[in-house]
């Protein structure tokens, strides 16, 4: 793909909010069986659920390697769905796939984040991972859209939200974390946010979910709703780990202005569970070393907050339990103009996140 040596801001070039206008999204098809269990069956089929559903708001192209091509087909069967033969490690294009960026005239670039597998050889998630690192590239030559390659510094699509009005959210836990840019102090991050997403303030929220094996993803724990609202992960129980990272998000949310100085307005959304896998779940995963081990004691970061904004409407997860009506409410509440589809989240959830983990927006220019 033909590679730009300048920045996006230089350029003029900037993210723009998850709410703004979609060409389609893009997902990938999940087979790795030492992370999604029986062979990855159950979680194929909550990807096609996913895929299906969004693809009842706008257009859906998913990765598939050879291999699983065939299956694929089969189960995406759907008008508004192509599959496309594309080898990758595992199936979080939020995380591999590009950040696009746009001009406000109709152009089109993506930013190419070097990829690690969340944290490389320390806390990282599985080896190899240079086919995940390829996928960027390969989603930015099918659609022939100019790219840049932020080689050595390291950022998933996860790790952020923007307003498209110049605020970026994301978490210390994350992009401090000494196994993503180790040679670089938080200065030198935001100027590199800065440069390819045409942001000029970051709010720092300490924390992520707790147990969340990204080392704190934003989008599992907090996100912009519109301009100067965000939605943040709640509980309101003590004795929750999730207690003090959600209280200390609001105070720093509270305390915060974003990049027009404007205060924010914090809506809470309730945490499912606490939800864990079973030993019969856990058992259906091989067992690889170097990859992240599945254990029925460990609580799943399980999230309505890792929802997907598309055109006309809102994806989201539900885990069958006693607080999905009330996620569903507030959803159709913050998004008067959208309709709220929930889709079982669970199998996603096992694999180590969700619906917006697995999907990733390429704007309508």
């Amino acid at each position: 793909m033909y590679t730009l040596h300048s920045t996006p801001r230089t350029d003029g070039f900037s993210m723009p909010a998850e709410w703004a206008s979609h060409s389609q999204i893009w997902m990938i098809w999940p087979e790795r069986p030492d992370n999604w269990r029986l062979g990855a069956k159950p979680a194929q089929t909550a990807f096609a659920e996913v895929a299906k559903a969004i693809a009842g708001f706008e257009p859906v192209s998913v990765g598939v390697s050879a291999a699983q091509y065939q299956n694929a087909c089969a189960q995406l069967d759907h008008p508004g769905i192509r599959v496309l033969e594309m080898s990758s490690d595992d199936a979080w294009v939020r995380d591999t796939g590009p950040t696009f960026v746009t001009n406000g005239q109709g152009g089109l670039r993506g930013v190419d984040w070097t990829f690690n597998a969340w944290g490389g050889f320390n806390g990282g998630l599985y080896w190899p991972w240079q086919r995940d690192d390829q996928v960027a590239d390969k989603i930015l030559g099918l659609e022939r859209c100019p790219r840049y390659r932020t080689e050595g510094f390291v950022l998933e699509g996860g790790a952020i939200h923007v307003d498209g009005e110049g605020t970026l959210i994301t978490t210390e836990e994350c992009l401090l974390n000494p196994n993503r840019n180790s040679h670089l102090v938080r200065e030198e991050i935001e100027l590199m946010l800065a440069d390819h997403l045409g942001i000029d303030k970051v709010i720092w929220l300490p924390l992520g979910l707790f147990n969340d094996e990204t080392d704190g993803h934003v989008d599992n724990f907090c996100c912009f709703v519109r301009p100067a609202e965000v939605l943040l992960a709640w509980t309101d129980d003590p004795q929750d780990p999730n207690y003090e990272r959600c209280h200390t998000a609001l105070r720093v949310l509270e305390a915060s202005r974003d990049a027009k100085g404007r205060t924010l307005q914090v809506h809470k959304m309730p945490i499912p569970g606490p939800l864990y896998a079973t030993a019969e779940e856990c058992a259906g995963v091989d067992r690889v070393l170097g990859t992240q081990p599945r254990d029925p004691s460990i609580r799943l970061a399980g999230s309505y907050v890792n929802f997907l904004i598309v055109n006309g409407g809102i994806v989201a997860p539900s885990f069958a339990d006693a607080q999905d009506d009330t996620a569903r409410a507030l959803l159709e509440q913050l998004f008067p103009d959208r309709r709220v589809v929930m889709v079982p989240g669970r199998e996603i959830l096992l694999g180590g996140g969700n619906i917006h983990c697995i999907t990733q927006q390429q704007p309508a220019v």
